[in-house]
């Protein structure tokens, strides 16, 4: 594989990248790496706190593939360790500890996303619980004196709760140090984050000049906004999309988002060269492109990464039978119920997964968004002894109901 001049790896790590600290530092690290031929070692550290990862993870997972593709290695550090205290970063209480067995079980299923998106032969995974098991009281004490509670309490989480006089615990201090500690234990070149991680990031880089290794580049990465255009992309906001989502689902939510959103999404989630997307949305700005089919093609895109393009073509062809033809998708959910006279549309929904909760049945079956047989119905139906029925709640959930 060529290697290229540290010069024109710099201008393509660049591109989109929200800042780094330091460039000249990363450059240097750049033409030492071509000089000796040695990849760089490229630092991404996940604490497993909940089982998906979503498109707003996978931006910063973008960057680190383009490393891979420029010939650097990925060590993707799991907190097996660190999840079970939980990051403070943009928390307003503290964060309730899991236990080891959660933790693992959504680490187990981070591995097999994580490769939707990063190069497994130039990928290492590790557990931070390898090193941090093992540090004696001596070694953690080590580490907390190389840092003020003053300096501390200046990170903005901290500062508002004790403004605010809400509880700080002694075990979240020790939060951004330890995950600085991984960047000792692995002796990382650059460490990846959101720029709402540079706290945590810059820490690295402190520790590592006190345990006399050259600190580490911080290279932070935007925040993807979820599909309500509001907040970012979260799971507890539920305004998300996860990589590991059904076709239909993401192409679906993709093609939820504002018009207004879409250029963010086409220059952070989607694949398209940073020229095809100004081409792009220059041409829905001329008006020779419409913003539904420019949406259509940026959901096909997404779901064709993630998934494959045979399912993009189906999520697609869903897309257009039900959204545009009015009609019902081909797949869905079965599920078959004893039918009774009394059988109930409310609990039924929730049954069906179709709502979360009978409260949320009730309050989407008043504002018209349940339909039976393509039909709007009110929390009297009833159901006649027939042999299916098509129940939908909004624009995409979909289940065939088999009456037995």
């Amino acid at each position: 594989m060529k290697i290229l001049r540290a010069e024109e790896q710099l201008a393509i790590i660049k591109e989109n990248v929200e800042e780094i600290i330091s460039e000249d530092g990363l450059k240097e690290k750049l033409k030492r790496s071509v000089a000796d031929r040695e990849p760089l070692c490229c630092k991404l550290g996940l604490d497993p706190s909940a089982p998906d990862l979503h498109l707003g993870h996978a931006v910063v997972l973008d960057k680190i593939r383009t490393f891979q593709d420029l010939g650097h290695r990925a060590v993707i550090i799991l907190g097996d360790f660190t999840g079970r205290i939980g990051d403070p970063t943009g928390r307003s209480e503290t964060r309730k500890q899991l236990t080891e067995e959660e933790v693992m079980a959504n680490a187990r299923t981070y591995q097999e996303q994580l490769f939707k998106v990063l190069d497994p032969e130039r990928t290492e995974i590790k557990f931070n619980g390898q090193w941090l098991e093992k540090l004696s009281m001596s070694e953690v004490i080590r580490v907390t004196s190389t840092y003020t509670v003053a300096r501390m309490l200046e990170r903005e989480d901290f500062a508002v709760r004790y403004r605010e006089n809400q509880p700080i615990s002694i075990h979240e201090f020790l939060y951004p140090l330890l995950q600085g500690y991984d960047s000792v234990a692995i002796n990382a070149d650059i460490e990846f984050g959101a720029t709402e991680q540079k706290f945590n990031l810059l820490m690295g880089r402190h520790l590592q000049r006190e345990y006399g290794q050259e600190p580490q580049v911080a290279l932070t990465m935007p925040i993807l906004t979820g599909t309500d255009g509001l907040q970012k992309m979260s799971k507890s906001l539920g305004n998300y999309i996860g990589v590991n989502e059904e076709p239909v689902e993401i192409y679906g939510k993709v093609m939820s988002i504002s018009d207004e959103l879409m250029p963010e999404y086409y220059r952070l989630a989607s694949t398209f060269k940073a020229g095809q997307v100004e081409q792009i949305l220059e041409e829905v700005n001329r008006g020779d492109l419409h913003p539904r089919d420019a949406k259509m093609r940026l959901a096909f895109n997404i779901v064709a990464r993630y998934h494959g393009s045979p399912a993009a073509h189906a999520a697609e062809e869903n897309f257009k039978r039900v959204f545009q033809r009015g009609g019902i998708p081909g797949e869905m959910p079965t599920h078959e119920i004893a039918w009774s006279p009394d059988l109930d549309l409310v609990p039924l929904l929730t049954t069906t997964g179709l709502t979360s909760s009978n409260s949320e049945a009730r309050r989407l079956i008043r504002q018209g968004g349940v339909r039976v047989n393509s039909k709007q119905v009110n929390s009297s139906y009833k159901f006649a002894k027939a042999d299916s029925y098509i129940l939908q709640v909004g624009k995409r959930r979909f289940v065939r109901l088999i009456l037995k």
